[in-house]
């Protein structure tokens, strides 16, 4: 059982499997009738700073200081300022904290400590719930508390925004939930079918446990070869293949995890959700379509869902020109402006624009079955090696890391797809 105790050694894995007992009991109280709307809230929020104190020791302030900020400010300002300040304040706060981190890795050459890792980790969560919060303001979907109260009222109307920037089960990690998602789950009295609670949770522990299995096994044959440093002409292939499988299994093991401690304090996507609701916390990852899928555009929606959904609303629907570029452009500074990250984001909005253009041409000129079939195994191969190149830039992230990647045989496969957009664009100018 070595590798359970290594996947739990993790410090966010570690510190979301503490949360899990008073997930449930949230969630158990949450029936009792004593058990107050407001004793919630504080319940939600009390764990919230306990978890942050723990996890990140006084790094903590890292995330209550912004937190506050933007409660201070969702409740003074009208619903059409709130948004535009809010992610201005939020925004600037949290390139300040990885302009420190630049700082720490890039000229001091030290390691940070992993405290402010997780710091910073739990503070972009908090800048998706914080423009979630002020974009629901801003459209009407949450009234504005911002009117003329006394001291003891602004404190209660404040209380479901702190707690809904700070509740414990999201806080480490864990699908975008937006406000009035929250509120409702609070609010709400009926627990969720035992028996579905049940067969759930014991179904994520199954997932975790069959995924660290795949990763201490691919590790191995990760670790028996050469690296990207030492490999030769094709073998790097399969470097950045194998490489990229263990980032993705790890993903693959998180998201499971956080979706399963909000499931436990009963903030799962089945609590109560009505059918196509646009506000209810999806998993962020579908493991099927994701190893499956043909279309790299299709893997950019479903990697990481609630962000990708999160980053459409925020950029992309309100981007008036290169939409696609602006998006991923936004990401790469939501993640912290690395090398390898804005290449790698750069890099896919790319392929994207690609993929449109190819699928379109092909879903046109080819007919026949078996050159289908054909089409699609070469693709997916392809969506596949592109996908490794760009988690491999991304989660390198430093020059030397990038250059490397850069230098070796894998630049082919986003090479083709490039020039095929060039191709692609000249053709679609000429028919015009």
């Amino acid at each position: 059982m070595d590798w359970l105790w290594i996947f739990f050694l993790h410090p966010v894995s570690f510190y979301q499997g503490a949360a899990f007992p008073f997930a449930l009991l949230f969630n158990h109280l949450r029936t009792v009738d004593s058990f107050s709307t407001r004793a919630r809230y504080l319940f939600l929020l009390a764990g919230g700073g306990v978890l942050a104190l723990a996890a990140m020791g006084p790094y903590a302030l890292l995330v209550f200081i912004p937190a506050l900020c933007a409660v201070a400010l969702v409740c003074s300002l009208g619903p059409q300022e709130v948004h535009r300040l809010t992610f201005g304040s939020q925004m600037g706060w949290q390139t300040l904290c990885h302009l420190g981190l630049h700082y720490t890795e890039y000229y001091l050459q030290e390691p940070p400590p992993v405290g402010f890792y997780v710091a910073l980790s739990s503070l972009m969560l908090l800048t998706q719930r914080v423009t979630s919060l002020s974009l629901d303001i801003r459209e009407g979907k949450v009234e504005a508390a911002s009117d003329r109260s006394s001291l003891s009222e602004c404190l209660s109307k404040a209380l479901p925004y702190f707690s809904y920037l700070l509740f414990f089960p999201a806080l480490l990690g864990g699908p975008l939930c937006s406000f009035q998602r929250f509120q409702a789950c609070v609010e709400r009295s009926s627990p969720l079918q035992p028996g579905l609670s049940l067969r759930a949770l014991t179904w994520s522990g199954l997932q975790i446990v069959g995924l660290q299995w795949l990763k201490v096994a691919l590790r191995r044959v990760v670790s028996a070869g050469a690296g990207l440093d030492d490999c030769q002409q094709l073998e790097c292939i399969y470097v950045m293949w194998s490489t990229a499988g263990l980032f993705k299994l790890t993903y693959y093991s998180h998201w499971i995890l956080d979706d399963s401690l909000l499931h436990a304090a009963g903030f799962g996507s089945e609590a109560g959700q009505r059918s196509g609701e646009e506000e209810g916390c999806i998993p962020d990852g579908d493991i099927w379509t994701l190893e499956t899928t043909h279309r790299i555009s299709l893997f950019a929606r479903q990697w990481n869902r609630s962000t990708a959904r999160w980053l459409r609303r925020l950029i992309f629907q309100n981007s008036q020109r290169w939409p696609v570029l602006q998006t991923f452009a936004f990401s790469a500074w939501w993640h912290g402006l690395h090398p390898g990250q804005v290449f790698g984001f750069l890099c896919w909005s790319v392929i994207v624009e690609a993929d449109y253009l190819i699928h379109t041409f092909a879903s046109v000129w080819i007919s026949s079955w078996s050159l289908r079939l054909l089409y699609r195994a070469l693709t997916w191969v392809h969506t596949q090696l592109i996908i490794a190149y760009i988690m491999l830039a991304v989660e390198g992230r430093s020059f030397a890391s990038l250059s490397r990647l850069c230098c070796s045989y894998n630049s082919i496969f986003p090479g083709v797809y490039c020039v095929l957009l060039l191709l692609l664009v000249k053709r679609k100018q000429k028919r015009n």
